[in-house]
């Protein structure tokens, strides 16, 4: 059953989405959202990766909030070094960040953190996942940043995916 219907959750999404989509319940609408919603799960469930392993949900629980503080915090940072642009502007850089962390899930939730946080784009990651370029917006000490980076996302990243 789950071969031919791996998500009926996402089946019956996907074919409610084409009905509000088209603005329309007629019958050809209706059959061909249907078809719709059960041939793509089909069509993607090889492309879904395997689930990776979680083992400290405590920490990922405190990560979680750790980053929507830090969220709030960086945007009222930028927001502040906007609005003081003129008079010192930021002092916007590129930073090279060792990484330990190797798993790709664990590299893929950092890239999302790191995403997600006013201030800091994620740029290039190393071949080897050795290393990771972001540019920051003001960026005062680049060893202190990257001590903060290291211990603030990628160190418990890594107790959680190991």
């Amino acid at each position: 059953m789950r071969r031919w219907f791996p998500s009926l959750l996402l089946s019956a999404s996907l074919w409610a989405l084409w009905l509000l989509l088209n603005d329309s319940l007629s019958p050809a609408h209706l059959i061909l959202g249907g078809v719709i919603g059960l041939a793509v799960p089909v069509l993607v469930a090889p492309l879904k990766p395997a689930g990776g392993p979680l083992r400290r949900p405590l920490v990922l629980a405190r990560l979680i909030l750790t980053v929507g503080h830090d969220v709030i915090q960086s945007a009222l940072q930028v927001a502040h070094g906007v609005l003081r642009g003129r008079r010192q502007p930021p002092r916007g850089s590129f930073v090279t960040i060792p990484l330990d962390l190797h798993d790709p899930f664990g590299l893929a939730a950092l890239s999302m953190i790191t995403t997600v946080i006013p201030g800091t784009v994620w740029s290039e990651l190393a071949g080897d996942s050795s290393a990771l370029r972001l540019h920051v917006f003001d960026l005062a000490d680049e060893a202190e940043f990257v001590a903060f980076y290291k211990n603030r996302y990628e160190r418990p990243l890594k107790e959680i995916f190991g």
